[in-house]
């Protein structure tokens, strides 16, 4: 008897959904409709092998909650979409940031007001040190210079015997100190120039030379090195220091005269008394034959004017750059342009 009613064995075996509600195909407690019309094929096992029907159902419990259509008055707006690289870890951002000027400009600004601030506090600290000394007189000249903005240049250099005021540390701003201790070793370059072609020519002179080189080469060391730091070192220090024009126009001036000088004292050329009261090329070449030694220290001597002469176009190349970089060129012709003025009237 069990023929009649064996299910059929060709019948595909029903799949189960194992995240539907209610687990086989069972239905909820409660439905959940869906929309629309659809066929579905319904088999009992109270039916034969042939008893099958196809039901049109036009509203029928769901298993699948995600049938159900969104509503089509819906007052929310739809979400805008997410960028391309929104879940991406190491995608850029944009940040707005000040530009390279900006920032150097400030820093500078920064450091001036620092400068001016450390002026300040040296001059109190002078008044502090004149009033415990008991120095009126001291205290109240301290008073009136700050206040009329003259800056005290106190003689510390050189530590052992300090002859000038020398301090680019806390003077000089910091962008400008590399340039000013380059002009200072052109400075001190030309003291070892002169000093050595003293040397040089002292040898040279006891060697059976004339005594007029000797004489010449003192001239030169005596005369050379004051002549440097007064006429064109110092006007560019207090150009870096208190950012004058006029003192880059006297700077330029003397230091191309000092460019010549080294270039000719590096040729010496025989126009005065045979050229050897300069250490240079030409009569390093000349003596090098009669006394090796004399020769040797000429040698020297050129490769020592060789190299100030290399450094100091340098150092004017930067601060000529540095002064049109600032547009000190306009000012120093409105200042000249005052000048004149005041002295006409």
């Amino acid at each position: 008897m069990a023929g009649r009613y064996d299910p059929n064995p060709f019948e595909e075996e029903e799949e189960v959904n194992p995240f539907s509600q209610g687990g086989k195909a069972k239905s909820s407690s409660q439905p959940n409709y869906g929309v629309g019309a659809f066929y579905m094929t319904v088999s009992t096992e109270s039916l034969s092998f042939s008893d099958h029907v196809y039901l049109r159902v036009i509203s029928t419990p769901s298993s699948n909650p995600g049938s159900v259509a969104p509503a089509s008055n819906s007052k929310l707006s739809p979400l805008s979409p997410e960028p391309a690289d929104f879940y991406n870890p190491t995608a850029t951002v944009d940040i707005p940031l000040d530009s390279g000027k900006d920032l150097k400009k400030k820093e500078l600004e920064l450091q001036a007001k620092e400068a001016e601030l450390r002026k300040r506090e040296e001059a109190l600290k002078r008044k502090e040190d004149a009033a415990q000394r008991g120095d009126n007189s001291e205290v109240l000249v301290a008073s009136v210079w700050w206040s009329a903005g003259i800056v005290i240049e106190e003689k510390n250099w050189p530590p052992f015997f300090p002859i000038i005021h020398h301090d680019i540390g806390n003077e000089i701003p910091v962008h400008l100190q590399r340039l000013c201790y380059s002009a200072f070793a052109t400075l001190l370059g030309l003291t070892l120039c002169l000093t050595w072609n003293f040397v040089a020519v002292t040898t040279a002179w006891i060697k059976g030379g004339d005594g007029t080189i000797w004489f010449l080469a003192i001239i030169y060391f005596i005369s050379g090195v004051p002549c440097a730091y007064v006429l064109w070192y110092r006007p560019l220090y207090r150009a870096f220091r208190t950012d004058s024009a006029m003192n880059f126009g006297w700077f330029f001036l003397f230091y191309v005269i000092h460019i010549g000088f080294v270039i000719f004292a590096a040729v010496a050329p025989p126009i005065f008394f045979k050229g050897k009261s300069l250490a240079g090329i030409l009569p390093a070449i000349d003596l090098i034959g009669g006394n090796a030694l004399v020769g040797i220290f000429y040698f020297i001597g050129f490769g020592l004017f060789c190299l100030e002469s290399l450094l100091s176009v340098w150092v004017i190349q930067q601060v000529y750059m540095y002064f049109r970089g600032s547009g000190k060129g306009t000012q120093m012709r409105q200042e000249a342009a005052r000048g004149a003025m005041r002295a006409a009237f």
